[in-house]
Formats: structure tokens, C-alpha cells, sequence
């Protein structure tokens, strides 16, 4: 009865006597001004390992061979997909198909021709500036290589893993793939294995394409113009030259006037002409477009997400694809649309939520992946593969680790990225004495003293006068320095002219038991301060400092006779011995004062801190630290009122705990462990590998020997009422060094040290010897390992405090037996069995991963917690008790506490559950700093969203978007989720965002968004054109102006074509308009500043060059005014 239906419709519809048209179309491409690069060089830079792919692909046949570039890329495929996930496959392809790395091959490209090649030559050697085609002339090169400087190499320059770093460097221009690259290459290794050379390899295509790249993810807008000006170009148009063949008939939906074509050529193939008829005549009499009424405008948008919401939800994006793109001849049928009041409350409610947590207003759009927000105004295809490739990685990383599902998701929602603030210590120590207090000292009675005085309007720039302690200035001076009189100074005009500072002072001194204040200057000011302080108060006893400064001149050092001088002329009838000799009653914060400086880690002296956060050594001039202190507190001043505002600080809460509280505060600083770049270990491969068998772990990747090495360890940890196995510990040491040196010794010794007061902690060692190991050199690390095998953890434990004592490795030295030192308890023969063992395979292991993994020299020290290398530390570098707190601390506040509450939830093991923490934590914390993830919350998605479901069973991705379906948002949002669809598996929710009473026409143009998951081929198999942007069937009435919208970054211009692009009239074009496009430059941005101000020049000049023409063009950026 069907069939009976459509022969019907096609019946009536060849009855009627109707005018043809024939179609018209316009069609857009854009290429590069480059040649097209090989795709089997783009893949390789897609690689991370590169040097793997080189190997693998040397049996691949180019289409230069069997002349097929459908095969030629199934094998490429083939090879680079070995290691891959499905995933990762997919995301290849994809950056194949946008031709991502062309640019990259072509900028090798560029630097070969820098480099001027020798005529005739496929491939070339430069060795520092000298070239040859020939591999037997580069040995006379590399004999006089040390005579030339060696060549700059580039951030993306692929250098060979074996090379020696101080060997000269051979650069080889070659194409990868070729019939001569493989045999000088395997000779180049052989030399790098050797340490004779760095190997360099750099893209060279001898034979460049005739073809340009096609480029894609841009989009092309037909937009209906005003003919209120008429402006039409009236030259006559000659010899197009251009294939019309553009008809996509392969649309799967390809929806007219509620007919879906596409479903129908698939069910009645019989009956193709006579559809593609009946298609034509729908086509034109929907596409001219007569305007609508002002009242059928006011629902368009409720309509049109009605009509999409109506679709089965697998072709719901298609149909809004084509209702947005093609809107001006669709919105007449999308008029009759009904909105059931079900829907539209539903979008109403939702409004409210996307308003109130989002900031999104209706009409608004917003796209979130895994709760990172893409901005589609700024952010580009580009960078949204780079977020799909870090969040792949992140989710195969966790589904390896054997977190799944909705736990996944969770974990991936944690935000533990280190804080960008700058770190403060803390100040609530006894050891700093305060001249002030604002809130109870009486010169400040007259001062309002609620926080809510922070909320009061005052003219900007205006200091606030609270009686609260917010702003809190500490000098830790040394009292013989020269510049501390200066910075006193400034100290006391903040003070005397009552800036809401409260500011204290840390005197570092002698802390010798015996030392004489009538001899040492800087004793005798402390002694006179703490007299002085004692007999009146804490800020008389800082003016009688400043008066024995007043005695100082300019360029001298404090002496002890300006300190008596003052102090016999305040009190003439105390005995000056008593307060500064050797027995004096007045040494109070003397010793406390220097052990909180050196706790602190704040650096050399002076110091100055507000709020506990060190100023810049460049901020201590006394002209710039008062600017400084005052900008700050203005600075700080609106992060306090944005905290009162929010009800996290009250009147009733102590300011300066709250200060203390935050999570930038620290027990101490220590650059290395603070810095912001940070490097980890990957973490997530799993293996059944150990670092007991050496010929195996030789042969592991860097993944997989860490995987080992994490496998093989055995931990020492607290003991504590709760049981040592069961309790979840958030923070990992592992601790890396020569244990048969001190140094090692001492750091291990440190690390135990800390352990035994903190139960969040475990450790265990990494043993990097100095020297060749062997049974003889190797004994405190051999008793060690044997202590972990065979030993419960206390008595591990215990027995290796003592073997990280020196007196201990003397005694062993001078011939001592290893069980002397056996603790309580231990397995004895179980330990000796296993310490007589002649096999060191596990400090081979550990010797391989030290120089392989982490990239240390031999007998080099390293701290590795949670998976983050902090090291090498240098020769002497010390890394202490106070450290390992302090890193501790950290780990604890920004990932460990809320990885471990969140791994407790489900269910492990216990004795995984550390590692897990570890392990997670690493993949988290190494993901590049960005944006918060975003929580959203919706009324309900029953009505008003389009729901794709994921597969089962696979990690999946947790995309929402938020679109009104009539905006230019939908025209882009809806192609690019049709391609991920195709890309990713993910968890979809589309929700409409409407508006409601429009009054103008919503959208007024066609639009086409260029982009293609994968490459595509022709019938013959060999490559497409290219993607190309297609507007078919287009009215032929309107005037129309074509746009571009390409990344920010991309300037673009015509280049072919012989129609007026501004006005095209379809009525005068013959079949096709074809507008060819060309990318002439890309735009870089950035700023700068002037090095010796801080502040923006006046104006720039850039000149751009080669080596050999150092100066081909230049141009001069002005400042705006």
C-alpha cells in the first residue's frame, strides 16, 4: 500500500503542467599557498613515537608504487593504528582529514630550502653548515665538526633517542619512505648507538606535489542581501570552466517539504528518476521565498526545535543540520509546526537553570565536553582535537586503571590543578614579634572594625581603614645588613601614618649558645629590643631601633657602640652588660627567630612578606616597596570583599586564620617542589612485569618499565592502631639515589624521618648507582631490597632507618656482619638468604629506568611522589625533613585528600587503593593547565533535548550542548556534532534554548560548516578533490553575498572565480558559481613589554628572515592610543 501512496503522489505530480527550472548551486573550496604534503610524513609528526613509526613504515608502498591512494593509506594506517585505541585511531583520521601537521612538514620544508640543497640530491647531510649528498664524505665533515658551531635546532625537531647530547650534530633532509631513506638511516642510528653523533631528522620532499592541501573546518555563508541599494555586478561572465557535477544525492536524510529523499531512493531504487523529478519540482516550490508575516515569526524558534525534537533521535542532528543551514526556505513549512505546552514549559524551566548557572540567556548557546566549556567564538577545530586527544588520554588512562562509567566521569570532574598564586608561609609564629595589632591597640579606637565596611562605595585607590588585621607585613632582616636600616624605615612611615598595616619583625642572628652581645652588633640590637619591649611595649622597643639606626650613617654597618650609645642615654641606670652580655635575660626568639627563617626556606636576607607571601628581591628598594605593599593592598582588599560578599569571611572569624587557611599557604617554600611546570610519569600501563628479571625489563618501553618498577615495589608506611595494609594513604614517595653514598643515604634517611609522623604517607626507594653495579658495590642497596622482600613492613622499616645511618655503613666497612644490625622481630634467614643472592637484576632494572625514564645521570637524586620527578638534585642540594612536609601538604590540598575520598567510594582493595591514588593522581595532574570543569544542572530533559545514548561498555564522552536552533550557533554546532558522533563514542544531550516573540526573520543567510571525519576517496580509489562547501538548489530570486568565517588566525582571499562574490543573482549564473579560495597568511598574536618598566612600549618592530637573509621584510606595531 505503500508503493500505491507514492505512485499516487508521483502521479498527481506529473499531471500537473509546471514550469522547470534548472538547478543552481554555488560551491566553495580553500586551499594552501604550499604544495600538498605526503601523508605518510603528516601521520608520522601525529606520532608521539616517532621514532617507532620511521621503523614500522618502511615496507609501506606509496601510491608513487602501486599508484593507489586508497591502499597506500589503509597500510599507512595499518602500521600507525598498531598501538593505538579505537579512539585514537579515529582521532588520527581526523587529523589526516584537516591536514593538521601539513603545516608542520611544511615548515621542515622550509628550513631544507633554507639550507640551499645540493642539485640532484633526493636526500642530504648538513654537519654544522656543511652539506653533502654522499654518506661516505660525512665522516671528513664530522672530523672538522668541532671547528663550526653547532646548528640551532627547533622545539620540533625530532632527534633520535640514542644520540649523544655533546656528539656534533647531523641533520638529514629526506622523505621518510622513500627508496634511499631507510639505508642511510640505519647507518645514522648505528653511529648514534655508538655515541659518535646526534641524529637530527628533518622532512624533505625532493619532487613537491603539483596538487594544494584542501583545508576544512571553516564555514561558508550565502547570505540573502539587502536590495534596498541595489549594487549588482553587470559584467558579462566568459567560460566558467568549472565541473557542475556537484548534486549530492548521498545524503542519508535529505528531507523537502516532509519528504525524506534519502529513505526513499533506499527503499524504491526502482523508482529513482521519477523521485529525483519529484525532489526537483518540491525544491522550487518551496524555494521562493515570500516573507512572512510578523506573527508567523514570533514561534519560529519553539517551532523549529519542535519539528528536530519530532525526528527519531538518530536523525534529530541531521534534520537540524539542514532546518538551520537551509532556514530561509524552510521556515514557511516550519510555520504549521504545533509546540505541544509540555515543550515549551519544559525549555521555560530549563532557562531558568542555564540562566542561573550558567549565565545563558535564551537564544544563547554553550557546547561542554566532559565539562570543559568550547567556546565556538574563539576556539577552533584545531584546538578542539588538541581537548579530544588530552581527554582521551585522560579516560583510557582511568578505564586502564579499571575505573569505569559514571566513576570515571567523577574522577574527572575533580579540579586538582596546582594553584597558579603565588605560595605564602606561615606567619602565626611566636618567632616574629608585632609592633601592632589593629585590632586592640587604642591608636586605632576611631576605626570602624565590622568587615562589612569593605562593602562601603569609596572612591577607587582609597585605602580602607577597618580595625581588622587584613594586611600583615613582616621583615625578616638580619640587623647588620645594609639595607635593613632602609626598609626599617619604610616600615615606620607605614606605621606613623596609620596605613592599616600590622607589621613584625624577625631579627636573624648568632643562635650560638655562647655568644656575647657586647661583641656582636646584631645580638645587642635583639637583646635591646626584647629589654626594651619587656620594660614598655612592642612598639617603644621598635622606635629605640629606630634610633640606633638614626645613630648609623649612610654606607656604614651597625656597630655595638651605637646600640650601647642609645641605650645608656634611655636607661643610664641599668647596667648595659646585663642586657647584652653572654648571660643576658633577654634572649628571648634569638634561636626561634633563625629556626623559623630557616624553616621557612624564604631565601637569603632581607625579606619582606605580605600576608606571608615573599615580595621579589627587585621589590625591596625602598622607593618600590612602598608602591608595591600599598598596590597590594588595594589587591588584596578586593579578594577580601569578594569573600565577605560571598559569607566566607564573618565578624566573628579570625582574619589572619582565615589568611592562613587558604590553600596557597605552606609550612615552607622551596622553588623546586612550587614551580608550575612539573613533569610525570605515566603511570597507567599495566603489565605483569618485574624489575627482578633484567632481560625482560631491557626490552619494555618507558610506559611499561614504569609499570614494572610500580609493580615491584613493596612499601614502607606508619605503624599506627590502624592495621599497616588496610588504611588508604594518599601520598607516595618514591625515593631515588645512590644508597651506598651518603647523599643517597641522607635523603632516604629524611624521607623515613618525616614518615614516621604522618600516616598519609608510604615510600619506597629507587636505587641509581654510581658506578657499575655488582655484589661488592652495591651492599647497603642489596640489604635494603632484601629487607623489603622478605620483611612486614615495621621491621622493613626499622632495619633500613638503621642502614641509612653512616655509622652503620662504617661499621659494615670495617667488616661488621649485616645481621648485627637485625631488629627485633625480623626473619633473619629468610633476610640473609636473600642478601647473599649473587643476582643485582634489580639494580641493573633500577640503573636501566634511572638513565632511560627519568633521564638521571648515574648516582643523580631524585624525589618522585604521586608519579612527578622533582629532580635531579643537585650536589649538595639539600632536600629535608620540612620538604618532604611540604610536599606532602601540597599533594594533600590540591589531589591527594580528593582522589582518595573518591577511590574509597568505589570499592577497591585496600592494598590498591594507594596505588591507585598514585597512579590517578599522576594522569590528572599531568593534563595541561585549563579552564575549571563546568557543573550543570537541568529541570529535565524529557521533552526539550536531543538524547544519544552510548555504547555499552566502552568510555564515552560527556557532551552537552545548549543551542536555539534559529541562530548561527546551530549552523555550526550542528555539523561538528554529526562529526564527533562519528568520531567519539559519547553521551549526547542536545537541550533548545528558544526564544520566544522574535519580530525579524531569525536568520537570514544559508550556511555550510566544512569538515570531514575521515579522508575521502573516489570510485577509483584514489583521493576526493578535497572538501568542499556545497550549496545546492539554491532560489534563484535573492541577491546573495558568499563569507567566510575561518579561525582568527587565517587570511584568506579569493583567488578564482568569475562571478562578483559580493552579489551573486542566480537567475544570470549558468549551473554553478565555483569560488576557490587560497590561505595567504596566518596571523600570530601575542604582547610585550619593556624588560627594564614592566609596561607596554610604544611601539615594536619586527623584521622576519631567513639565516642566510636575516632582514627579507619588516613591519612596525604601534601602541594603541
Amino acid at each position: 500500500w505503500k508503493m500505491g501512496i507514492l505512485t499516487a503522489v508521483l502521479g498527481i505530480w506529473f499531471s500537473s503542467s509546471l514550469v522547470k527550472a534548472d538547478s543552481k548551486a554555488v560551491t566553495t573550496s580553500l586551499t594552501t599557498k604550499w604544495s600538498s604534503t605526503p601523508l605518510l610524513l603528516e601521520t608520522k609528526e601525529g606520532q608521539e613515537k616517532f621514532w617507532n613509526f620511521v621503523e614500522a613504515s618502511e615496507n609501506i608502498k606509496t601510491a608513487e608504487h602501486d599508484g593507489n591512494d586508497y591502499s597506500s593509506y589503509q597500510e599507512m594506517l595499518k602500521v600507525a593504528c598498531q598501538t593505538l585505541s579505537p579512539l585514537q585511531q579515529n582521532l588520527l583520521k581526523f587529523s589526516l582529514s584537516l591536514r593538521s601537521y601539513s603545516a608542520t612538514v611544511q615548515a621542515f620544508q622550509q628550513i631544507a630550502a633554507d639550507e640551499s640543497p645540493p642539485e640532484g640530491c633526493t636526500l642530504f647531510f648538513v654537519v654544522h653548515g656543511e652539506k653533502t649528498c654522499e654518506f661516505d664524505s660525512l665522516g671528513d665533515l664530522l672530523q672538522t665538526a668541532a671547528d663550526r658551531p653547532k646548528p640551532f635546532l627547533f622545539k620540533g625537531d625530532h632527534k633520535h633517542p640514542a644520540s649523544r647530547p655533546e656528539g656534533p650534530v647531523v641533520v638529514l633532509y629526506a622523505q621518510v619512505g622513500s627508496a634511499q631513506f631507510y639505508s642511510h638511516h640505519r647507518r645514522l642510528v648505528a653511529k648514534a648507538e655508538a655515541g659518535e653523533i646526534t641524529y637530527v631528522l628533518r622532512h624533505y620532499v625532493a619532487n613537491p606535489s603539483k596538487e594544494k592541501v584542501y583545508l576544512s573546518g571553516y564555514g561558508v555563508e550565502l547570505a540573502i542581501k539587502s536590495t534596498e541599494y541595489k549594487a549588482k555586478d553587470d559584467t558579462q561572465v566568459k567560460g566558467t570552466d568549472v565541473n557542475a557535477t556537484v548534486i549530492d544525492e548521498n545524503d542519508p536524510i535529505d528531507e523537502v517539504q516532509g519528504f525524506l529523499f534519502g529513505k526513499l531512493r533506499q527503499l524504491y531504487p526502482d523508482l529513482s528518476e521519477e523521485l529525483k523529478e519529484l525532489r526537483k519540482h518540491l525544491v522550487e516550490s518551496t524555494n521562493e521565498m515570500a516573507p512572512l508575516k510578523v506573527w508567523q515569526l514570533q514561534d519560529l524558534s519553539f517551532q523549529t526545535a519542535a519539528r528536530i525534537l519530532a525526528a527519531p533521535p538518530v536523525d534529530a542532528l541531521m534534520v537540524m543540520k539542514d532546518l538551520s543551514q537551509n532556514f530561509p526556505t524552510k521556515a514557511r513549512a516550519i510555520t504549521k509546526t504545533v509546540v505541544s505546552s509540555e515543550l515549551r514549559a519544559e525549555i521555560e524551566e530549563n532557562q531558568k537553570y542555564f540562566k542561573g548557572t550558567l549565565g545563558l540567556q535564551p537564544g544563547d548557546s554553550a557546547l561542554f565536553i566532559n565539562g570543559l566549556l568550547i567556546d565556538l567564538d574563539t576556539q577552533d577545530i584545531f584546538s578542539l582535537i588538541d581537548v579530544l586527544r588530552n581527554e582521551a588520554r585522560v579516560m583510557e588512562g582511568l578505564h586502564s586503571l579499571g575505573i569505569e562509567g559514571l566513576s570515571l566521569h567523577n574522577v574527572l570532574k575533580l579540579n586538582i590543578q596546582p594553584s597558579d598564586s603565588d605560595y605564602a608561609v606561615d606567619i602565626r609564629s611566636p618567632a616574629i614579634s608585632w609592633i601592632n595589632n589593629l585590632e586592640v591597640d587604642s591608636r586605632y579606637n576611631s576605626w570602624p572594625s565590622s568587615v562589612q565596611e569593605l562593602l562601603r562605595p569609596t572612591f577607587p585607590g582609597v585605602i580602607r581603614q577597618i580595625r581588622k588585621n587584613f594586611h600583615n607585613f613582616v621583615l625578616i632582616v638580619d640587623p647588620t645588613h645594609e639595607t635593613t636600616a632602609e626598609l626599617l624605615n619604610v616600615a615606620e612611615m607605614f606605621f606613623s601614618n596609620h596605613i592599616p598595616l600590622r607589621i613584625g619583625l624577625v631579627f636573624v642572628v648568632n643562635d650560638s649558645e655562647d655568644v656575647d652581645g657586647l661583641q656582636d652588633p646584631g645580638v645587642a640590637l635583639l637583646r635591646t629590643y626584647n629589654y626594651v619591649a619587656q620594660e614598655m611595649d612592642n612598639n617603644y622597643a621598635f622606635q629605640t631601633v629606630m634610633s640606633i639606626y638614626n645613630k648609623v650613617k649612610t654606607g656604614d654597618q651597625l656597630k655595638v657602640a651605637h646600640v650601647v650609645s642609645v641605650l645608656e642615654k634611655q636607661y643610664p641606670y641599668v647596667e648595659v652588660s646585663s642586657i647584652l652580655g653572654i648571660d643576658s635575660a633577654y634572649d628571648q626568639n634569638r634561636k626561634a627567630a633563625r629556626a623559623y627563617y630557616e624553616q621557612t626556606g624564604v631565601g637569603p636576607v632581607p625579606v619582606v612578606l605580605f600576608n606571608g607571601m615573599p615580595f621579589q628581591k627587585d621589590q625591596l628598594d625602598p622607593d618600590d616597596l612602598e608602591t608595591v605593599t600599598m598596590h597590594k593592598i588595594l589587591e588584596t582588599t578586593s579578594i577580601f570583599q569578594r569573600a565577605v560578599y560571598l559569607g566566607e569571611l564573618s565578624n566573628d572569624q579570625d582574619v589572619v586564620e582565615y589568611i592562613m587557611n587558604q590553600p596557597n599557604v605552606v609550612p615552607r617554600i622551596n622553588s623546586r617542589i612550587l614551580r608550575s611546570d612539573r613533569e610525570y610519569l605515566d603511570l597507567t600501563g599495566m603489565n605483569n612485569h618485574f624489575v627482578d628479571d633484567f632481560a625482560r625489563f631491557t626490552t619494555l618501553d618507558s610506559k611499561d618499565k614504569t609499570a614494572a618498577v610500580a609493580n615491584s615495589m613493596t612499601y614502607l608506611t606508619k605503624k599506627g592502631n590502624i592495621c599497616d595494609d588496610s588504611f588508604v594513604r594518599p601520598v607516595t614517595f618514591w625515593i631515588v639515589g645512590d644508597f651506598d653514598k651518603p647523599s643517597g643515604r641522607q635523603l632516604l634517611y629524611d624521607a623515613i624521618k618525616h614518615q614516621k609522623s604522618s600516616n598519609n604517607v608510604r615510600i619506597s626507594m629507587i636505587n641509581n648507582p654510581s658506578e657499575d653495579p655488582n655484589s661488592q658495590n652495591t651492599v647497603v642497596a642489596k640489604a635494603i631490597w632484601a629487607a623489603l622482600q622478605t620483611q612486614t613492613s615495621n621491621n622493613a622499616k626499622n632495619f633500613i632507618t638503621k642502614m641509612a645511618k653512616e655509622e652503620t655503613v662504617k661499621a659494615l666497612e670495617a667488616g661488621a656482619d649485616i645481621l648485627e644490625f637485625a631488629v627485633g622481630g625480623m626473619d633473619t634467614n629468610t633476610f640473609k638468604e636473600a642478601f647473599d643472592s649473587p643476582q643485582v637484576d634489580f639494580v641493573l632494572s633500577h640503573a636501566v629506568y634511572c638513565r632511560d625514564v627519568l633521564k638521571l645521570k648515574k648516582g643523580q637524586r631524585a624525589v618522585i611522589s604521586n608519579g612527578r620527578i622533582i629532580g635531579p638534585l643537585e650536589d649538595g642540594e639539600m632536600f629535608n625533613q620540612d620538604d618532604f612536609h611540604l610536599l606532602e601538604n601540597i599533594i594533600l590540598k590540591t589531589s591527594g585528600q580528593k582522589i582518595k575520598s573518591q577511590i574509597q567510594q568505589l570499592g577497591f582493595e585496600e592494598d590498591l587503593a594507594s596505588d591507585l591514588v598514585m597512579k590517578v593522581d599522576a594522569l590528572l595532574s599531568a593534563q595541561p593547565k585549563g579552564e575549571a570543569r563546568i557543573e550543570y544542572h537541568f529541570f529535565e530533559e524529557r521533552y526539550s533535548a536531543v538524547k544519544l545514548r552510548p555504547k555499552e561498555g566502552e568510555t564515552y564522552f560527556d557532551v552537552v550542548a545548549i543551542v536555539d536552533p534559529v541562530t548561527r550557533d546551530a549552523q555550526r554546532l550542528a555539523p561538528l556534532l554529526l562529526v564527533l558522533n562519528q568520531l567519539i563514542n559519547m553521551n549526547l544531550r542536545v537541550f533548545m534554548n528558544c526564544q520566544s516573540k522574535l519580530s525579524d526573520m531569525p536568520l537570514k543567510s544559508f550556511y555550510r560548516y566544512v569538515l570531514e571525519p575521515e579522508i575521502s576517496f573516489t570510485a577509483e580509489n584514489n583521493f576526493a578533490p578535497g572538501p568542499i562547501a556545497k550549496f545546492l538548489d539554491m532560489p534563484q530570486s535573492p541577491l546573495f553575498t558568499l563569507n567566510l568565517n575561518t579561525p582568527e588566525s587565517w587570511m584568506v582571499e579569493s583567488v578564482r572565480t568569475p562571478y562578483d562574490l559580493d552579489n551573486i543573482f542566480l537567475e544570470e549564473v549558468d549551473g554553478v558559481v565555483a569560488a576557490e579560495y587560497e590561505l595567504e597568511y596566518l596571523l600570530l598574536e601575542g604582547h610585550c613589554y619593556d624588560i627594564t618598566t614592566g609596561q607596554p612600549p610604544r611601539g615594536l618592530q619586527f623584521t622576519l628572515g631567513t639565516s642566510a637573509s636575516p632582514v627579507l621584510v619588516d613591519t612596525i606595531v604601534m601602541a594603541n592610543l
